[in-house]
């Protein structure tokens, strides 16, 4: 089952993403909102890809163990989301300088 990384990881990530949008408190623009909707959205879509790529990649080693394919594809999502997350931050402090 390659979409158990996202399922077991999904509250992780619920919450990442939650203290992500609900910090800093202010500005609260909409130019803000947009920027964190757009950031999550693609935190997440890069996550689920990375994490069939990850169980792809374990799965066509032969010589691991049939856990290995879920842990690295786990990795590989948590991974993707904590990526986008940590470039977000200082973007989302020029993009708001910008307007």
């Amino acid at each position: 089952m390659p979409y158990l990384a996202v399922i077991l990881f999904l509250p992780w990530f619920l919450l990442l993403g939650s203290l992500y949008w609900l910090f800093p408190r202010q500005p609260r623009t909409a130019r803000r909102k947009g920027f964190d909707l757009a950031v999550l959205a693609v935190a997440f879509v890069l996550s689920f890809i990375g994490m069939q790529w990850g169980y792809a990649l374990g799965a066509a080693d032969v010589g691991t163990g049939a856990i290995w394919k879920q842990v690295l594809a786990t990795l590989v999502a948590y991974g993707a989301f904590l990526f986008v997350l940590t470039l977000a931050v200082p973007l989302r402090g020029w993009w708001l300088s910008r307007g």
